[in-house]
């Protein structure tokens, strides 16, 4: 098990006027138990003030407090600066923690909690990770405002925070400060992020180039959002419906609606069918022929698992909060959107759509309960404030006023960071079971990148038998742990510590 040694709970500033909180930061220092022998490093967390540079009348009036971001970073002890990575890793929402990143995937500690069929009884367990990142590169967890303990100053408003280019500009602050500080300009530099964290990932890879002068070696994007088209149902624009026809049918197979076939197979006919016939068919509208129809109705049910009633009630286009809740009615049962493998009892029916994601009411308390356990008692943050997972109202508020009138869409700025940095690599990792962020839209928006063939060599694709979160399965787990690392050593070069 990881050991805590020391404790510094002093605030790592010279105190601050009664207006600024300053930082508060403790810092233990750990062992991890590594078959190749163990990993010393320093926890370090808690809270840190962000100041903006205000001016008044065109008067510099000084830097002034805005937020306190709430912040867990683990070094190497004794680790050259020159050559050891650092990632720095959020998950999305808007409005999540890290914590799920932190607990489940990358962190020294993770979270014990069972899998489907076998989900652990609360209160849960702590387990060391000996598959961490933290063996090959220092990690830096952040809290966007409102999430977790981060939050606005006193007298600041939280809606601020809450939109997409104030984020950016909080997050990237939070890296530069952390990287000045550390003295980490030279290191080799990683961004991880899922699910809107990508979203956020591929933004802060231009803003941090353009703006600050940071340049990183790869980013890491977990259940890949990057065109928010591509995965929305409109009424107006068909593309959802066909983006999402795969990850159905991954997900009837998983219950047994494909008996007799692979999971592989089945994926294939369902990619072949979005990629031609399935656009043709919904871009007829009426013009379809009562054949053509017929077998349009025929091709989607076989694929999604569904009766040929419903698909032709629903014009051909399944809706996926409708899906969740049909496809396995007549047992009683809902599937889950984070991860299809997970099912629950319907409340309803006849409801339209499920009342709740049962594979999020799966995760979310073992999660909460071992970062709290582990944030008190290993790293012995003495911040008694409540932990949001998800921040109140974070996501009702958010403002994408710069995609107004038009879909979210950050890959044109993934594209500038690629072009301008001709050693930026990006690693991309999809859930076949993912119905947040379903596989083949990710897959095409990144098709459809303007990129030359030597910047396109450099992103890799990784898929996962697992959903939204795939190191929920322990396979998955393991396999991206293995692929993460690789990365990390392939993209930042140099010598590594060895598996």
């Amino acid at each position: 098990m990881a050991d805590a040694d020391k404790t510094d709970t002093a605030p790592t500033s010279s105190p601050a006027p009664a207006a600024d909180p300053g930082d508060h930061l403790t810092h233990t220092s750990h062992t991890l138990d590594l078959p190749g022998g163990p990993l010393h490093y320093t926890a370090t967390t808690g809270r840190v003030v962000l100041r903006e540079e205000s001016v008044e009348d065109g008067v510099w009036k000084g830097h002034v407090p805005r937020a306190q971001v709430g912040i867990t970073a683990y070094t190497l002890d004794d680790a050259d600066p020159h050559t050891r990575p650092v990632t720095f890793a959020f998950n999305g929402g808007p409005g999540s923690s890290s914590l799920w990143l932190h607990m489940g995937l990358l962190g020294p500690r993770r979270v014990v909690m069972g899998d489907v069929g076998e989900l652990a009884v609360p209160p849960y367990d702590l387990a060391d990770n000996t598959e961490t990142l933290l063996i090959d590169s220092d990690l830096v967890f952040i809290d966007p405002v409102s999430t977790g303990r981060s939050r606005v100053v006193e007298g600041g408003k939280p809606k601020d925070f809450h939109a997409f280019k104030r984020d950016l500009e909080t997050v990237a602050e939070v890296i530069r400060r952390w990287v000045t500080k550390e003295g980490r300009w030279m290191s080799p530099k990683f961004l991880a992020g899922e699910s809107y964290g990508t979203t956020r990932a591929a933004g802060l890879a231009q803003l941090l180039q353009d703006e600050m002068g940071m340049y990183l070696n790869g980013l890491m994007l977990i259940s890949s959002v990057l065109d928010f088209g591509t995965a929305e149902f409109d009424g107006h624009d068909d593309r959802g419906h066909v983006m999402y026809l795969p990850f159905y049918a991954a997900t009837a197979h998983r219950h047994g609606k494909h008996p007799g076939r692979s999971l592989q197979d089945v994926l294939t006919e369902a990619e072949e069918y979005a990629a031609r016939d399935y656009p043709w068919a919904l871009s007829r509208g009426n013009r379809l022929t009562a054949d053509e129809r017929a077998d349009a109705v025929r091709r989607i049910a076989s694929l999604t698992g569904l009766s040929e009633d419903y698909v032709d009630r629903a014009d051909l286009r399944i809706e996926h909060w409708r899906f969740f809740g049909e496809l396995l009615r007549d047992q009683g049962l809902t599937v889950g959107r984070l991860d299809s493998r997970f099912t629950g009892p319907a409340a309803s029916g006849i409801a339209e759509h499920m009342d709740a994601d049962p594979s999020m009411d799966a995760i979310v308390g073992p999660y909460a309960a071992a970062y709290q356990e582990y944030s008190h008692t290993e790293l012995r943050n003495t911040d008694d404030a409540p932990f949001s997972v998800f921040g109140k109202g974070v996501l009702e508020d958010w403002s994408y006023k710069e995609f107004e009138g038009r879909s979210v869409y950050v890959a044109d700025r993934l594209e500038r960071a690629m072009r301008a940095n001709e050693h930026l690599r990006v690693q991309i990792a999809y859930g076949y079971y993912d119905g947040a962020t379903p596989y083949y839209a990710a897959q095409q928006t990144v098709a459809h990148l303007r990129l030359p063939q030597s910047r396109l060599d450099n992103i890799e694709h990784h898929f996962y038998d697992a959903g939204h979160m795939m190191y929920v399965h322990q396979p998955s787990r393991e396999q991206q742990s293995r692929d993460l690392a690789a990365f990390v050593r392939s993209a930042s070069g140099g010598p590594r510590i060895s598996r």
